[in-house]
């Protein structure tokens, strides 16, 4: 297989147009067209990380975190940042961030962690705008059902638990040939009316170069006429942050012990414990003190994130318990997720799950 293949692959489970704008994801070191000899995945991309690739013949990293987030002025190697990134170079391994992209996406960094902690029915916390999108086209009447298949199976018309669904209106439809044109219907130099159908459908923002391919490759007319949409509408498997029950509610304390020994936490973090047993889990891998206000919202009885400042906790107003569990230990579980997905996907590949530690943060 070559990079470009496997960031294919990769792309199906947690596409980069999911991403936050903020964020640095993609292929941030190498050469799609390089062969791969094993893949390496990681939390983060560490110089020891890259050694670890080096030994174990692997020349594709796949890091949740971007090693180069801010743009590289000079790469002299006196940063921990642009050492990485000469002994990637220097040793021709490839490094594939997906961050907020796998953040975004069910399942992802979040449904691992109710996976872990037994959070049962999760829903996405905060859905993500902008990523349902609307197409607008018309076709010739007798064209209708060949289109619409075309773009239902290029993945449009997904609604919750519905497929195929669209809607349609009939009009008349106009237009002149010139001497260059190669109209399907009409002749060239006179006007021509065309009974037509106007087809909407909606998609994922993922998926709009297929669909626009779809739409091009079966329409009849040598030039189509279409729009595309950004909608209002959220998707109910893209956003930050989960929400869910618990199998049994528990005591506060109780039920942060649990945390500490499923999540292998040191320290946490928290507000004062509410004076009732805790049902409705928020969670948000990562710094999600953004998060805190929705968990409020939908009614959670505790958050867990990481890297909550001071003054945030204070944002729990005796309605919800705020827990910082910290922020590595918080993603921990991501790069198992990719493996167990890579492994599934290309069986016969080396996919290897990184042994090195990477968290910056220790504790007495």
């Amino acid at each position: 297989m070559i990079v470009k293949e496997v960031i294919a692959i990769l792309d199906e489970f947690a596409p980069l147009d999911y991403a936050e704008d903020f964020d640095n994801v993609g292929l941030l070191v190498g050469d799609m067209n390089t062969n791969v000899s094993g893949v390496l995945v990681t939390l983060d991309t560490l110089e020891n990380v890259v050694d670890e690739a080096i030994e174990c013949e692997c020349n594709l990293i796949v890091s949740f975190h971007p090693i180069i987030f801010d743009g590289l002025k000079k790469i002299t190697g006196s940063t921990y940042v642009e050492r990485v990134v000469v002994k990637a170079i220097q040793n021709n391994i490839s490094i594939y961030s997906m961050h907020t992209a796998l953040d975004n996406v069910s399942p992802g960094v979040n449904s691992k962690i109710c996976e872990v902690l037994g959070i049962l029915n999760p829903k996405i916390l905060i859905p993500k705008k902008g990523v349902v999108k609307k197409l607008t086209t018309y076709v010739p009447k007798a064209d209708v059902e060949v289109l619409r298949n075309a773009l239902f199976n290029a993945g449009a018309g997904n609604i919750g638990n519905y497929s195929k669904c669209s809607f349609s209106s009939h009009g008349i439809g106009s237009y002149k040939a010139n001497a260059d044109a190669r109209p399907a219907k009409g002749i060239i130099g006179k006007v021509h009316f065309e009974e037509e159908t106007q087809v909407n459908v909606i998609f994922s923002k993922a998926d709009q170069s297929k669909i626009v391919t779809a739409l091009l490759e079966n329409h009849p007319y040598e030039e189509v006429a279409y729009d595309i949409y950004s909608l209002d509408k959220t998707h109910p498997n893209i956003g930050m942050g989960m929400i869910g029950t618990l199998k049994r509610p528990l005591e506060g304390e109780d039920f942060l012990l649990a945390v500490k020994q499923k999540m292998n936490v040191s320290v946490i973090r928290h507000s004062k414990l509410l004076n009732k047993k805790v049902s409705k889990v928020a969670v948000l891998g990562g710094s999600g003190a953004f998060a805190i206000e929705a968990a409020k919202a939908a009614g959670a009885e505790i958050l867990i994130t990481a890297d909550v400042k001071y003054h945030e906790f204070y944002k729990a107003e005796g309605k919800m318990v705020i827990a910082d569990i910290g922020h590595f230990e918080s993603e921990q579980f991501t790069k198992n997720l990719l493996v167990d997905y890579l492994t599934k996907k290309i069986p016969n590949f080396a996919i290897r799950l990184s042994k090195s530690i990477t968290n910056p943060i220790k504790y007495l």
